[in-house]
């Protein structure tokens, strides 16, 4: 298989940013990549452009005025993994040598409050509960915290840890480091998450650049190869969010972030040991310590002493969310995956400034949304 780098990455930062429009986030996201990458709009040959709040042809909408050059513009959308679909068919329409470069761009624009689950769910479901998100993000943490003694102490460390680490992150949306007093004591959302250990929906974009390996140093002297860009859904139900459509009366049922990060490791020829930073999904604090184990950094149930021990620290063993995370970045859904992709290619390259992890040579990033929609992307120097 044709091996790609990206050579371009540019980031609108995430947040709220009132009358300024969907467009333009976008375009400044794009313009930034195209000039890190130095070429111009007219080079690119295909582009895909990842969201779920945004109105119809938002392709369109977002990069025509960049220039009206003939070429595709393709919609793309799966929940929170979108910008991880969009990255994947870059990615193969230069493995197929449908092109020489391709852009990537994620964009979002979202109404503010818990996202309407009549947009990812049946009606039916919606009505017999469950279905908002941090129900049952709640439900799930307490489920461990019965199996395995997680505590609440624990689910704080990790959003103390984001919050501290987007002090040094001028794309996140919040840049305040917190007390674990002040965590715990933040409102309840729904217990046991607190208001400052989940994620708040908000507005961004994020772009990258991709080409044929063999022609990147032709754009840029520090091109970063993906090894891996997977996207996954859920064979049966992802969890019990909402009452299931199907049930799986086989003895392992892997979830879609084990199945998707199993495909990325063997298709990067690595495993979670070889790792030097990661961003992951941390809607909420809860969260990360679940994708912990999901994607083998540790075994069931073992989470919380990964995050007691300081593994995931920026100065620990395997750095996780030295962005700041969504708990402090946002989610813009569209965008997300991308803004972690351009936090990676920054690190692999050294240009992480405060944030910067020593000698970062392999990254991943993770994305997981509704009805199992998961993508895993894995990037080397």
């Amino acid at each position: 298989m044709k091996k790609v780098a990206i050579v371009g990455v540019g980031l609108h930062p995430f947040g709220r940013f009132g009358d300024k429009t969907f467009q333009q986030i976008g375009q400044e996201a794009v313009r930034m990549a195209l000039k890190d990458a130095n070429i111009t709009w007219p080079d690119i040959q295909i582009a895909y452009l990842s969201s779920q709040y945004l109105p119809s042809t938002a392709a369109g909408r977002v990069l025509k005025p960049l220039g009206e050059t003939g070429i595709s513009l393709v919609d793309v959308e799966a929940a929170c993994a979108s910008g991880g679909v969009a990255v994947r068919q870059a990615i193969q329409a230069i493995q197929s040598e449908y092109c020489d470069l391709a852009l990537a761009v994620g964009v979002e624009k979202m109404p503010r409050g818990f996202m309407d689950p009549m947009a990812n769910f049946e009606q039916w479901q919606v009505y017999m509960g469950l279905s908002t998100n941090p129900s049952y993000w709640a439900m799930t943490a307490r489920r461990h915290m019965h199996d395995y003694g997680t505590t609440e102490l624990q689910l704080a460390k990790v959003a103390y840890k984001n919050h501290k680490n987007s002090v040094d992150n001028p794309y996140s949306m919040y840049q305040k480091e917190f007390r674990i007093e002040e965590i715990m004591a933040s409102p309840i959302v729904c217990d046991p998450i607190h208001l400052f250990e989940i994620c708040a929906p908000n507005e961004g974009a994020g772009a990258i650049v991709l080409c044929p390996w063999e022609k990147a140093h032709k754009y840029n002297s520090k091109p970063i190869a993906v090894e891996a860009c997977v996207h996954t859904v859920a064979m049966y139900s992802s969890d019990f969010r909402v009452p299931i459509e199907s049930m799986s009366a086989r003895i392992t049922n892997p979830g879609p972030t084990e199945a998707a990060s199993e495909k990325a490791y063997k298709a990067a020829g690595i495993g979670p040991e070889d790792l030097d930073l990661v961003e992951l999904q941390d809607t909420d604090s809860f969260c990360e310590l679940m994708l912990y184990e999901e994607l083998g950094f540790c075994k069931v149930g073992e989470s919380g002493k990964l995050i007691d021990d300081g593994v995931t620290e920026k100065n620990g063993k395997l750095p996780v969310n030295v962005s700041g995370g969504l708990i402090s970045k946002g989610e813009p859904v569209g965008a997300s995956h991308l803004g972690q992709i351009a936090e990676i290619v920054w690190q692999l390259r050294g240009q992480a400034g405060k944030r910067q992890i020593p000698d970062a040579k392999v990254g991943l990033a993770h994305v997981l949304g509704a009805r199992g929609n998961c993508a895993v992307t894995i990037l080397k120097k």
